[in-house]
């Protein structure tokens, strides 16, 4: 391993905790007798385990300020035009249910002096989606953490998503598709959300 590698934090808050480990996993094996099955059997035996460090990855973003991954890569930039960064892939768990939805996110916004990382966008959409959450307040909250952060003229972002909570349980409608939307600043022009709207679409 090369010791001049920086390990960031929030690839360590990635790795399970051992002791929350070890007490979420009776937890898991007690769901499982009731729900009518035998947590001794071959198959179910480190289930337990693997479900509580599965469910310690898929909400790690408690344990990130996403500000933090944005301040991380700033750099003073005379550029007043759009950014976009779109087709971001994300993974979330609805909290009403705590069954995945997952899609794409769109997210643009106008430098005001300063710029970020184009990979530090994707990471605050990857943080903000790895908690129990809701398409809604997802949007919103990656609006509100580049906005908050960079100070930029605008902020756009639109999510689509597929919720397995309407697939495979409820009302079963198996290709709905949901869209969210949020935007400040620049955006709330009406042709500038066009222009957004147009880019992101185009193949």
């Amino acid at each position: 391993m090369n010791e001049n590698l920086e390990i960031k934090p929030w690839d360590l808050a990635k790795y399970p905790d051992k002791d929350k480990t070890s007490q979420l996993a009776p937890l898991v094996r007690e769901s499982l007798s009731l729900l009518g099955e035998d947590p001794d059997r071959e198959g179910l035996v480190k289930t337990p385990e693997r479900v509580a460090k599965a469910m310690q990855f898929m909400t790690y973003g408690y344990k990130i300020d996403p500000a933090d991954i944005l301040k991380s890569a700033v750099f003073e930039e005379d550029y007043e035009q759009m950014v976009i960064v779109k087709d971001i892939d994300f993974y979330s768990l609805c909290e009403h249910h705590m069954l995945p939805f997952f899609g794409k996110a769109h997210v643009a916004y106008i430098p005001n002096g300063k710029i970020t990382g184009l990979s530090k966008i994707a990471r605050v959409v990857e943080i903000l989606s790895r908690r129990l959450q809701i398409q809604e307040r997802l949007t919103t909250q990656i609006k509100d953490c580049i906005q908050q952060t960079l100070q930029p003229l605008g902020v756009m972002v639109v999510i689509e998503a597929q919720h397995m909570c309407m697939q495979m349980r409820g009302i079963q409608k198996m290709h709905s598709v949901t869209t969210t939307s949020d935007f400040t600043g620049a955006f709330e022009t009406q042709k500038t959300r066009e222009e957004f709207i147009n880019l992101i679409t185009r193949k």
